[in-house]
């Protein structure tokens, strides 16, 4: 029996995602579109001896083409015909959620209508007459609960049917008001059309997308023969307002699809007292923080058990080592194996903790509802940068963790927004950035002077934030991306545990895989570099590199120490005090980066020896550079899994490891002319 191919189609939040993830489990794959950015899920599952693979196509409202992810999906359709399209709509915004259904009108292929969410339609007091609606599309409606196992069954059964070629979805009522409203021409463009398929496409749908202004399904017809191309140009330049008249086509042919088959409690637009003050200016912006603070820390709670295994790999560095020195092995593979690799993998691994817990819960947050609330509020502010209001989670996940932030810039359905996001929610620094900069600038200027740095560096990342927004946003954003946020507030649904948990490992374990390579090939390069023979840092590398090129980065501000810190930042913003406190003690940078712990650094000894080597300007200008510095290789890592773009990370990286120069290099110069 050969294998079914299965594509799900649906808007974002109807549940598509939830019933692919309980159909294929761990058997699935995150890759990205050839040629594209997009993200591409695929997957599969075997019942009864048949084996289903199937693909999650990308959440979209429509199959316009006005978007990477709206032409991935009319790509993939045309291109590989899978066996069955199953169209997921949300049941309890049915007249929204099937205009998905009247853009797919007109593709020739067999397909299903899954109506998901139906136990939240029927707390909302719907009856949705779904035999009905089937006799009126022609083809098998479903009732569904993506969380609910039971509901699987009768999808299963639906799988086996010999009758699945035949299931085409009856179009008549559509076409008829297609007709109605656009009279001759759509008769002459049929014609012209020579009522033939382009690809999968009808003449019918052609029609719309051409009177839409579709300029892909344009390039479609233009390089197809047979088509009287002169006579289509002349109809379809007579046509004006086409998008709202088909529609208007659309819309009425779902209202004549749910009349008779919905009945009970019709759905309410009025807010409830708690989404009023949910989705007020100020009462909302505070409470809205106070959610993403209160699941930022949730999240870290969530990722402790695998930050915990972290943290124990370190441990069986030093048996390890005695295990392979008494083994004869060289003292430099050791050095490498237990402190470099090691270190990378404890790293990796904690680092993944934070990515399960943020995409955990921050998928809560957009799984029961709220998530939408907290873009519609901050909606304005975000419009300032170019942005969307949903790309202030980021922003403000970034307080926590950059990975984290990063993991929760996929909220953003453009591509364009979320690496722009990213680009920019990268001025905020994690927050260990603050245990290093509240230690030195302590040290230094008191606990008076390090409130007014505090304060210096808020008033540099805003101008950074600007100068930022200006390069990449002149890049990456076009006109069309930079419009306003047009959204439905969601009802609030209940969290569907299984499917969060899932997804989370799933995401966790794809990050991990894309990371230790990276992670690994940095340590393994900083303990080359920081090992000598005699045991003595002085006698490494590092040292003497650092020495020869410290009359050129003294220009920046920075002695060798500082510069061996900056550099180990990469790492994590944590290293920075273990690189500080290796060069002071003549330890090994790997063996001192591992202490990811502020705590557990010998914080005195790296005061003492910091005030003894710096002066003022010289501080000032690392705590500069130290927190102006590009994010950590895992925060990196995270934004090419969400971006699929190396380049575009590479460059944001560029950018910031620049400007973290320039801005210490200003900094100092201008102290050395106070001290």
């Amino acid at each position: 029996m050969s294998d079914m191919t299965i594509a799900l189609l649906g808007q974002p939040n109807s549940g598509k995602s939830t019933l692919y993830n309980r159909m294929t489990g761990s058997h699935q794959h995150v890759g990205n579109w050839p040629g594209k950015t997009v993200e591409k899920n695929e997957g599969s599952f075997t019942h009864n001896g048949r084996r289903y693979i199937i693909t999650d196509l990308p959440g979209t409202y429509s199959l316009a083409a006005n978007s990477d992810e709206e032409i991935v999906t009319r790509d993939y359709i045309a291109d590989n015909r899978p066996d069955l399209m199953m169209i997921v709509a949300d049941s309890s915004q049915l007249e929204r959620s099937l205009f998905m259904l009247a853009d797919y009108a007109g593709i020739h292929l067999p397909c299903v209508l899954i109506l998901n969410l139906m136990d939240v339609s029927r707390t909302q007091g719907k009856l949705i007459d779904t035999d009905g609606l089937s006799k009126k599309l022609g083809i098998p409606v479903l009732p569904f609960v993506a969380s609910d196992p039971a509901s699987y069954n009768a999808l299963y059964k639906l799988l086996e049917s010999g009758d699945i070629p035949e299931w085409m979805l009856d179009t008549s009522g559509l076409e008829q008001n297609i007709r109605e409203k656009f009279g001759e021409s759509y008769t002459a463009a049929c014609e012209a059309l020579s009522g033939e398929d382009v690809d999968v496409y009808s003449p019918m749908w052609l029609f719309t997308k051409l009177a839409e202004g579709d300029e892909v399904a344009y390039e479609a017809v233009v390089q197809t023969k047979g088509i009287d191309h002169a006579r289509l140009r002349d109809v379809m330049d007579s046509i004006e307002n086409g998008a709202p008249k088909t529609g208007s086509c659309k819309y009425a042919w779902i209202d004549s699809l749910l009349e008779g088959c919905v009945g009970g409690a019709k759905s309410s637009a009025a807010l409830s007292g708690f989404d009023k003050f949910a989705t007020s200016g100020v009462g909302g912006k505070i409470l809205a923080v106070a959610v993403i603070f209160g699941a930022l820390l949730f999240s870290l709670f969530a990722g402790l058990p695998i930050m915990a295994v972290g943290d124990l790999i370190p441990g069986a560095g030093e048996p390890l080592s005695e295990m392979l020195l008494e083994a004869g092995a060289s003292p430099f593979l050791v050095s490498l194996l237990c402190e470099g690799i090691l270190t990378a993998v404890s790293f990796t691994v904690s680092m993944c903790g934070y990515i399960f817990g943020a995409t955990f819960v921050f998928g809560l947050l957009e799984d029961v509802g709220y998530m939408a609330r907290i873009s519609y509020c901050f909606d304005g502010i975000m419009q300032k940068l170019g942005l969307h209001g949903k790309a202030v989670m980021p922003f403000l996940v970034n307080f926590g963790c950059n990975v984290s932030g990063c993991s929760s810039s996929r909220v953003l359905d453009n591509w364009s927004q979320r690496v722009t996001t990213v680009a920019l929610a990268f001025v905020i620094p994690c927050g260990a950035t603050w245990g290093v900069v509240g230690m030195i600038s302590t040290a230094f200027f008191g606990t008076g002077g390090a409130m007014l740095i505090v304060l210096a560096l808020f008033a540099v990342s805003v101008l950074h934030l600007y100068f930022t927004s200006k390069i990449f946003g002149r890049r990456l954003l076009t006109k069309s991306d930079r419009t306003g946020l047009i959204m439905e507030l969601p009802p609030y649904h209940k969290p569907k545990w299984g499917s969060l948990f899932s997804f989370s490992v799933v995401r966790m374990v794809n990050a991990f895989r894309r990371a230790i390579g990276i992670v690994v090939l940095i340590s393994v390069v900083l303990c080359i570099l920081s090992y000598s023979k005699s045991g003595n840092f002085s006698d490494s590398i590092l040292y003497k590199f650092g020495n020869a090129i410290e009359p050129v980065t003294i220009y920046f501000g920075l002695r060798w120490q500082t510069f061996v810190a900056w550099i180990a930042s990469w790492m994590g913003k944590e290293g920075a005090l273990g690189a500080l406190a290796a060069v002071f003690s003549d330890s090994s940078v790997m063996s001192a980066v591992s202490q990811m712990n502020v705590a557990e650094a010998d914080s005195d000894a790296v005061r003492e020896g910091l005030t003894e080597v710096l002066t003022k300007p010289q501080a000032l200008a690392f705590i500069f550079a130290y927190y102006f510095n590009m994010p950590c290789i895992m925060s990196l890592s995270a934004a090419i899994h969400e971006t699929h773009s190396v380049k575009w990370v590479l460059r944001i990286a560029i950018h910031y490891t620049v400007m973290a120069l320039v801005i210490s290099c200003l900094v100092y110069h201008l102290a050395d002319l106070v001290w």
